[in-house]
């Protein structure tokens, strides 16, 4: 049996395909080999692959954010690595039930039968988790 001996075109091309997210399995059948064989010869491509284009994404978003070209950027820079998390407050249509006649709670149940509807306001505060 031949010994497998991959060329450095190979492990540029597994490098670049692990980094775009390309299954194992695609990148073997691709070469023409084993994903075993694979994952043998070419373990360092393929966690180097995926590592570098994390890095890059990751400078640009950084650029992106802290140059002020991308608002959403910042935003999810801050969600992800920050800790920031946008708050949610539901709020009642009506603050309290008990102050209702019978009349309107019975006219409240009669729409809700035809009209099922919840109002919530968004209260859009980043907040940081501890």
């Amino acid at each position: 049996m031949r010994r497998y001996e991959p060329t450095g075109d190979q492990r540029r091309t597994v490098k670049t395909m692990a980094g775009f997210g390309i299954p194992q399995e695609d990148i073997a059948g691709f070469l023409g080999i084993d994903d075993k064989t694979l994952r043998k010869h070419f373990r360092d491509e393929l966690d180097r692959g995926i590592t570098e284009a994390n890095a890059k994404v990751a400078q640009s978003l950084f650029q992106m954010a802290t140059q002020g070209k991308n608002v959403a950027a910042a935003i999810f820079w801050m969600k992800a690595r920050a800790g920031w998390r946008e708050k949610i407050e539901v709020k009642p249509v009506v603050d309290d039930p008990t102050q209702l006649t019978d009349a309107e709670l019975e006219e409240i149940i009669r729409r809700g039968k035809h009209e099922r509807r919840l109002v919530i306001e968004v209260v859009d505060e980043p907040t940081r988790e501890s």
